[in-house]
């Protein structure tokens, strides 16, 4: 991992969305489906897989990303990436990713190892909580997807005033999980928020990549919460005694 300190991790925090929890596929293909388009639930993730690195492009110019422009921007490129152009589909689906849901949206769904990676660092005498930027609905998601309870706590930005990547949103999860900041990592899908983020608060950071779209990065990669324990929890269980 990054850093001689990694190695005397003691927390690890979240990004919900992408991270802990999964948009709904299924829904979004429903919805497709119903304006004619025929779309497999596994195209429609490989194309959000590539709309979020396109969508960091908007963000590393300092767009929030809760804002409507990155939000409807987001729905653009996964259209693009299933090569639908059509302005009308495009305001379609933005219409109803708004109105899914509300006002937690797509987000719904628990990540296959986002219980099983929870556990696993408590079971290391780790704290493990959530930074999220979210419009106030984070916590009853992951309540929502059985997550909450496992966590430590939650960080949702509409309600701190602050969001990423401004480091005092990461600075408020250290003081929450009582740790400094080398010996904290975060971990999330978005490189300019994310890992900037995360890395300008003094924070380690992993950043997601399930299909290697992001490419080459100057930070420490994982293809999923199992991939990325493994990091973290390895390099703890090599700490000399």
């Amino acid at each position: 991992m990054e850093g001689p300190a990694r190695s005397r991790t003691r927390a690890v925090l979240f990004d919900a969305g992408n991270t802990l929890l999964r948009m709904n596929y299924p829904a979004l293909a429903e919805h497709l489906a119903s304006r004619g388009h025929a779309v497999p639930v596994e195209a429609v993730e490989e194309a959000e897989l590539r709309a979020r690195v396109r969508l960091d492009a908007d963000l590393a110019l300092g767009v929030s990303s809760e804002g409507r422009p990155a939000q409807d921007g987001y729905t653009t490129y996964l259209l693009e990436g299933l090569g639908l152009t059509d302005p009308e589909e495009i305001e379609a689906a933005a219409s109803f990713k708004r109105s899914y849901n509300p006002p937690a949206g797509l987000f719904d769904r628990a990540d296959p190892g986002a219980r099983a990676a929870i556990r696993g660092l408590k079971a290391a005498g780790l704290v493990a909580g959530v930074i999220s930027n979210s419009n106030g609905s984070a916590h009853a998601l992951l309540d929502g997807a059985g997550l909450a309870a496992e966590l430590d706590f939650v960080i949702d930005s509409a309600l701190v005033g602050v969001e990423k990547p401004d480091p005092r949103i990461f600075r408020l999860g250290l003081e929450r999980a009582g740790v400094a900041a080398h010996e904290a990592v975060y971990i999330g899908d978005l490189y300019s928020v994310d890992v900037l983020g995360s890395r300008a608060a003094g924070l380690g950071s992993i950043l997601l990549d399930p299909r290697g779209f992001w490419g080459p990065r100057d930070c420490d990669t994982a293809r999923d919460l199992g991939a990325a324990m493994a990091l973290i929890l390895g390099t703890i269980r090599k700490e000399p005694s």
